[in-house]
């Protein structure tokens, strides 16, 4: 990106204070066993409790747990009795126990560990039902079961068995209401990310092709179409070679892949059906819910039966047409981006505010930009769907969507109709929980049906853990979802003292003109921070590349640094609507996560002539 003047020492700074990252005892701990060591002893003991120091209350509470976990003792004359282990007693400083409380979101002390998972305290250990803390203590068929196998759960799955761990992997898609499934790997890799980045590439080659006459290209006479049935084929070739792949990593990792769908019928029991409906009963210590999420539907005549989603659009079996994509959604944004970009007429229906949750100004530069390029959009939320032509497998159907429009000369909300050949249903995702059997077990959901955790582990069963969308309160992007799931395994198996940092992720939109953004939008900035104390400095650039081209997107391109004003300008957010917004944010993204100031940005020196160095 460029060099800082030579002779300047790089400036000190300190972590963020948003940044999760646990305190970590850089010297030997002289009065209890050393933090890496105590985490470590727990992740490998079948019972540990963490204590400090030799209070009378820490003894008391202490024998009292070893007096709970004796009573679970079997009469000697049952089949199978419980071997109960001897409760490993780790003595730690209160600098430790600070930095343990904290890796946990556990206050109580002494802190019980079972089977390398934090319990709790008394309180805790005595609100575990008896009969499911008698079984836990029981040996299982694997240490870890993932029920999904995304790109968050493979990531876990495959981390677990590197750490010498017994782990297996259930995935099963069900099919959409157009009859939808595929492969191993989830939405990013089979109907998310992937295909999508691919057709959003396709539609940028159909601009190039258009800039390369102002670049010298002599092209052939007529116009230049596009096939969607060798796009979609191609799309569809590289994901099965990822489904393929995926496969076989986990063979080589001596992961146990189960292509079935995973259900709690006992508190460390999975029932696993597979498509011919034979079920397996398998157990495990531990288990790891990463099943993601799937579209939502409006509850309107005719959605199921006339619609697409997501889920459906990658492997259309014909060409789209005239098509309509309902929501606001960044889903709904760039699937319209790409299908104008490769010559379909686009309309986007939008309830209220593009892009919730994204940063405001940025979205109505982005509906501006696609209204510059061509698509329509449209205010409102369909009430009814009719079928006129019914679809093949060769051709598109035709459709009449119903929807309230505001007449603009009287005021008054009338009824209008228009047709499309498809109707995209982007408005939104659920959590795939409420056929996994947590509420059986007692998990505890939210009212969005993910799981509630402390941190990745449920708040209401210790040996449930979730990763990635279907965890609440976490960004649903599928680098968080690896990330997770690679680190949670390293802190319950190995011990580490480590923590996924959910903060400052820098992520990007594939609209036409890309949007990339790391920190907070100026709504948040403001809400946190206070709007007298956030100063905004904007750049309104060309790129070079569209200079002899001439395109509509010269008259878009825009960043901004979002920067507290009393803390030296200190950047919280990062924002910009340029091409490649994708590889150009994730450099700056560390900027943010090493509390880079505005002066930072300034001092710098840039790569010339590209989009990046327009930051100043």
């Amino acid at each position: 990106m460029g060099a800082v003047a030579s002779g300047m020492p790089p400036p000190k700074r300190p972590a963020p204070a948003e940044s999760p990252t646990p305190s970590v005892e850089k010297n030997e701990d002289t009065t209890g066993t050393p933090l890496k060591e105590a985490l470590k002893q727990a992740a490998d003991a079948k019972i540990a409790v963490f204590y400090s120091g030799k209070s009378l209350e820490d003894e008391k509470q202490i024998k009292e747990i070893e007096s709970i976990l004796a009573a679970l003792k079997d009469d000697p004359s049952v089949e199978n009795p419980l071997v109960l282990p001897e409760v490993l007693k780790i003595r730690v400083s209160e600098k430790s126990k600070q930095s343990i409380q904290y890796l946990t979101l556990h206050d109580s002390w002494p802190l019980i560990y079972i089977k390398g998972n934090a319990v709790g305290g008394l309180k805790e250990l005595r609100a575990l039902k008896q009969d499911y803390l008698k079984e836990w203590l029981r040996d299982h068929t694997y240490d870890l079961i993932v029920i999904g196998g995304g790109s968050g759960g493979l990531a876990a799955a495959k981390e677990a068995a590197r750490l010498g761990k017994k782990v297996a992997c259930l995935d099963f898609v069900k099919p959409s209401p157009q009859g939808t499934t595929w492969g191993l790997g989830g939405t990013c890799v089979n109907v998310g990310c992937i295909p999508k980045k691919l057709m959003h590439q396709a539609s940028l080659l159909g601009h190039s092709i258009h800039d390369a006459k102002k670049y010298g290209w002599k092209l052939p006479e007529g116009k230049i179409e596009h096939q969607w049935s060798h796009l979609r084929d191609n799309v569809q070739d590289h994901i099965a070679s990822l489904n393929w792949g995926y496969r076989v990593q986990l063979r080589e990792k001596t992961v146990t892949y189960i292509n079935s769908y995973g259900e709690f019928t006992g508190p460390f029991e999975i029932s696993a059906t597979n498509k011919k409906k034979k079920v397996e009963k398998i157990t495990a210590d531990r288990f790891l819910i990463a099943t993601g999420l799937r579209p939502k539907y409006p509850d309107i005549p005719g959605v199921k039966e006339y619609t697409i989603t997501s889920d459906d659009l990658f492997q259309l079996p014909y060409s789209p047409g005239k098509t309509l994509c309902v929501g606001a959604s960044y889903v709904s944004l760039e699937c319209a981006g790409f299908l104008h970009g490769i010559g379909f007429d686009v309309t986007v229906m939008v309830r209220s505010i593009l892009l919730r949750g994204f940063d405001q100004d940025m979205a109505e530069r982005i509906r501006k930009h696609m209204i510059a390029y061509g698509m329509k959009f449209e205010s409102g939320v369909p009430t009814k769907i009719e079928q006129i032509e019914e679809k093949t497998d060769e051709k598109a159907g035709k459709y009449r969507v119903f929807w309230p429009k505001k007449n603009e000369e009287t005021g008054e909300i009338q009824e209008v109709t228009e047709e499309f050949n498809t109707i995209l249903m982007a408005i939104g995702r659920e959590a795939v929980t409420d056929d996994v059997g947590l509420t059986t077990i007692g998990v505890e959901r939210a009212k969005s049906k993910k799981v509630v955790g402390r941190r990745e582990q449920s708040t209401t069963i210790p040996w449930v853990y979730a990763i990635g969308d279907v965890l609440e309160g976490t960004p649903e992007l599928t680098p968080v979802a690896i990330q997770a799931g690679r680190v949670l395994m390293r802190r319950i198996f190995d011990g580490a003292n480590v923590l996924t940092e959910y903060d400052q992720i820098p992520t990007t939109v594939f609209t036409p003109l890309e949007y990339g953004c790391c920190g907070l939008s100026e709504e948040d900035a403001f809400m946190k921070y206070g709007k007298d104390n956030i100063i905004i400095y904007h750049n309104v650039f060309n790129p070079l590349e569209y200079t002899i081209s001439e395109r509509i997107d010269k008259d878009h391109c825009y960043l901004k640094l979002i920067c507290l004003r009393n803390e030296e300008e200190k950047v919280v957010g990062f924002h910009i609507l340029t091409p490649n917004a994708g590889e150009i944010t994730q450099g700056f993204g560390i900027a943010l996560k090493l509390a880079g100031k505005k002066s930072d940005f300034d001092r710098l020196i840039g790569i010339h002539p590209t989009v990046a160095e327009k930051r100043k």
